[in-house]
């Protein structure tokens, strides 16, 4: 057994998963707004050739959360039947839909975003991961990122995020709880994590950003 098991070992033990979505393993990366979903996804990603659906291209400013039928005619129900999703990812600046992107039903794929973990995606995932940052914390990072200039529109993030997890809560859920240290990243076996799963094991790399 290796000393400090790679980030790698990790992305090994989740495509070797059955697939949970037609013929797509899907993966959930959750966690507060600015806790470093996107950073790991990305990360993640890169090791295992696997395609990221952002749910920032999915929601919008008139439906923060309110976007799961959209997700699910438009990427769930095809990529369930092996066909490829098309979706209209929104852009936060015109506050319109922009041109239809296309995500093939590739062996794994990654949705990552407040609210991956939800009562109504987790049936269709492999795996759910939950960035284990604080709440306060997570916000803080996302309102210095931000600036200035978007602080009521985290006001009303905020509020909206509250709800979202009070209503329905993701990580009681979580198969696998991921850690940023002082040395990268460190997991550990969920709530919602199968038994037999280790326990902990660690990847030392540089922190992610916000």
């Amino acid at each position: 057994m290796e000393p400090h098991p790679s980030l790698e070992s990790l992305a090994r033990e989740l495509a070797a998963s059955p697939p949970s979505l037609g013929p797509v393993r899907l993966i959930g990366v959750d966690g507060h707004a600015g806790s470093g979903k996107s950073t790991f996804a990305g990360r993640l990603a890169e090791l295992m050739g696997a395609p990221v659906l952002h749910l920032d291209d999915v929601a919008s400013h008139e439906e923060l959360f309110g976007w799961q039928e959209r997700l699910r005619a438009q990427v769930l129900e095809p990529l369930g039947e092996g066909r490829p999703a098309h979706f209209a990812p929104y852009d936060w600046v015109e506050r319109r839909f922009g041109p239809p992107r296309v995500l093939e039903p590739a062996p794994v794929v990654l949705v990552e975003g407040v609210g991956a973990g939800r009562r109504a995606l987790r049936p269709h995932l492999a795996w759910l991961l939950w960035m284990e940052t604080p709440r306060a914390q997570s916000w803080g990072r996302g309102r210095n990122r931000d600036g200035v200039e978007l602080s009521d529109f985290w006001d009303g993030w905020e509020r909206a995020e509250r709800a979202h997890f009070s209503s329905d809560p993701s990580r009681p859920f979580a198969d696998i709880l991921i850690r940023q240290s002082g040395t990268g990243y460190e997991w550990s076996s969920g709530t919602g994590a199968t038994a037999g799963s280790p326990a902990s094991v660690t990847e030392r790399d540089e922190l992610p950003r916000a």
